[in-house]
């Protein structure tokens, strides 16, 4: 039996209602963080604590910078015409300014402290973990946030808190996740690669599925038909497709 969901859902805490969202990425962000520690004490640490502290010291500063400047760059205009323009960059943040303003801190820190080692490969899983998880709150945010999709008479459509039928994008994502969850593990068992190869085949897949789900959402036109995010995405793909280019895959 189907049950109507009233969008944005939202629960009640302490006498106090909240909504879902920012609830499910704390417990997304958590469960990622415990996840990567759990691997870290798994796996021999090649890089030393305090390299390693300051590796991701320099992922979280420069994920928090990129995903609130790529967010607030989404809708120019509308920054543009902002009261406050810091309040407004505050509150716009996106996962793909995220992930792509960690890796040129993290880039940036490695050719300060004269590292060539990659160190993405542990989080490529707490990562994937901690991006499903939040969506399940963007999915219940309905089109209260800008996480939803186009109006579509597609039989996958849903209503999402208003009186159209709409790509429920983030259910999208969510599927896409656990299929590369479950894709880059059987690639992880049955080849041997360089350190690095799993982290940047989550970032080729990823950026690349961003890019296409971008046509089914509402974007605002940047540059030759695209948006902030989606140009933003290519070159990141470019960038990765540079760097496995000439790699190597010998099955185990």
């Amino acid at each position: 039996m189907l049950i109507a969901i009233e969008f944005p859902v939202t629960i009640d805490l302490f006498g106090k209602t909240f909504l879902l969202h920012p609830f499910m990425e704390g417990l997304g962000m958590f469960i990622g963080m415990r996840y990567y520690q759990l691997l870290k004490w798994k796996d021999q640490e090649s890089l030393g604590h305090t390299n390693s502290l300051l590796i991701v010291i320099a992922a979280g500063l420069g994920a928090l910078i990129g995903s609130h400047v790529i967010g607030s760059l989404e809708r120019p205009a509308e920054l543009l015409n902002a009261t406050h323009k810091w309040a407004y960059i505050w509150v716009n943040n996106t996962i793909i300014g995220g992930l792509a303003g960690g890796l040129v801190a993290v880039e940036g820190m490695k050719k300060i402290m004269g590292k060539k080692e990659s160190t993405g490969d542990r989080m490529v899983f707490p990562l994937i973990s901690a991006i499903s998880i939040g969506r399940v709150g963007c999915f219940y945010t309905g089109v209260f946030e800008q996480t939803y999709g186009l109006p579509t008479t597609s039989p996958l459509g849903m209503y999402l808190g208003d009186a159209y039928k709409r790509h429920p994008v983030a259910l999208y994502e969510i599927v896409f996740l656990l299929l590369l969850f479950v894709g880059l593990q059987l690639f992880k068992r049955r080849y041997n690669y360089r350190n690095g190869v799993l982290f940047q085949l989550f970032m080729l897949s990823y950026f690349s599925f961003r890019f296409l789900l971008d046509f089914i959402k509402p974007r605002a036109i940047i540059l030759l038909g695209l948006s902030t995010i989606q140009i933003t995405c290519i070159v990141v793909i470019i960038y990765y497709i540079y760097l496995l280019k000439n790699e190597r895959l010998i099955k185990k």
